[in-house]
């Protein structure tokens, strides 16, 4: 049986069913760098910005503006803009184009009260006619696709909705849907409803990437069997074993990542914890060489706090990133938790 990509996403250059989603001061260059070094070799996938602001983009020096610097060489970009004014959304676009975007994702799914406001994010599922009026008008304005990321409409009972909501967006222009199935009033709350995925998938004609709930690649693998759709998204749980790649990639018969021939992904719970440690060193360094010292140390902190609920003792972790008052500092802390062997579970409660 095939794993996903039944329909071709980026006009078929994605080959790996399996991207990491876009996420507020997460999916910023340093830890897209970190995580590259764990795609398989030959394996194109997509990779995310953080949520861009259609109203700002404009203004911005997008070189040097931490939600999007870029590396030299990023293949698969797809920026995450939110937005609901032509102009706006013209300019962001065009300039987005020229900055790298191979294809641009609109925001339809983000419940933060910021963005309901200004009716944007999944404000925008209220009004079916107004989304697909904005994916027209994003469409119109791009030389590249254009996808929208969107959370459930509610229970199962109400799938009518959703596929009137899609159909729209797709009839709009869009080229793919992900479809994250808890609804606005859930946040992350509950299990994310997979069968909405799959009854999704069977009913378009486009692809559909499906996201929540995966922590491990048995749950990639198990979201792409169970719905059929054409790609898995993680969260936190991919930011978290970036790894994840690299052990899907073995199952799907991909060569190891570059610079990792002969070797094998780690895949106990004690291989896992040691790769999160020289992962977590790895992207310190990458967070002061893109971002500087104070920021950096920010960016550090917020990962670990996001991602070390995996690890048994991942609040002492937290407290070692919190009290140190450099960057050298943080090495030396984090060095020093993972001196002796470290657990990491397959799984924990998403709650926060």
């Amino acid at each position: 049986m095939k794993l996903g990509l039944h329909r071709p996403v980026l006009d078929g250059k994605v080959n790996f069913p399996l991207c990491l989603a876009p996420m507020v001061g997460l999916t910023h260059v340093a830890l897209r760098e970190v995580m590259r070094d764990y795609l398989p070799a030959e394996a194109y996938t997509i990779w995310p910005t953080e949520m861009l602001n259609s109203r700002r983009i404009p203004g911005e020096n997008l070189e040097k503006t931490p939600e999007t610097m870029r590396a030299a060489h990023e293949p698969g970009l797809v920026p995450q803009i939110l937005g609901n004014e032509e102009d706006a959304i013209a300019e962001s676009v065009k300039r987005l184009v020229e900055w790298g975007a191979e294809a641009i994702d609109i925001n339809m799914g983000c419940p933060v009260q910021k963005a309901l406001k200004h009716n944007y994010g999944v404000a925008l599922m209220g009004d079916p006619a107004y989304a697909a009026e904005v994916v027209r008008m994003t469409v119109k304005n791009s030389t590249v696709p254009v996808s929208v990321k969107l959370r459930a409409v509610g229970s199962t009972k109400e799938f009518d909705e959703l596929l009137t909501f899609v159909s729209g967006l797709r009839q709009s222009g869009a080229a793919w849907v992900c479809l994250h199935p808890r609804t606005a009033a859930q946040k992350r709350r509950g299990n994310a409803d997979w069968e909405q995925i799959k009854q999704l998938h069977k009913a378009v004609d486009f692809p559909v990437i499906g996201n929540g709930d995966v922590q491990t690649y048995d749950d990639a693998i198990n979201m792409l069997k169970e719905t059929g759709c054409d790609m898995a998204m993680a969260g936190r749980g991919l930011a978290a074993r970036p790894w994840m790649m690299w052990q899907l990639g073995e199952e799907l018969g991909f060569a190891p990542p570059a610079g990792k021939e002969g070797l094998k992904a780690p895949r106990t719970s004690e291989e896992e914890g040691a790769e999160y440690g020289k992962c977590l060193l790895k992207l310190i360094e990458r967070c002061r060489f893109y971002f500087g010292d104070d920021l950096a140390m920010r960016k550090v902190r917020f990962y670990v706090r996001t991602t070390s609920v995996w690890l048994p003792f991942g609040n002492t972790l937290v407290g070692v990133c919190a009290k140190a008052r450099t960057v050298d500092e943080i090495i030396e802390g984090v060095t020093k938790f993972f001196e002796g062997p470290v657990e990491m579970s397959l799984r924990t409660e998403l709650r926060q």
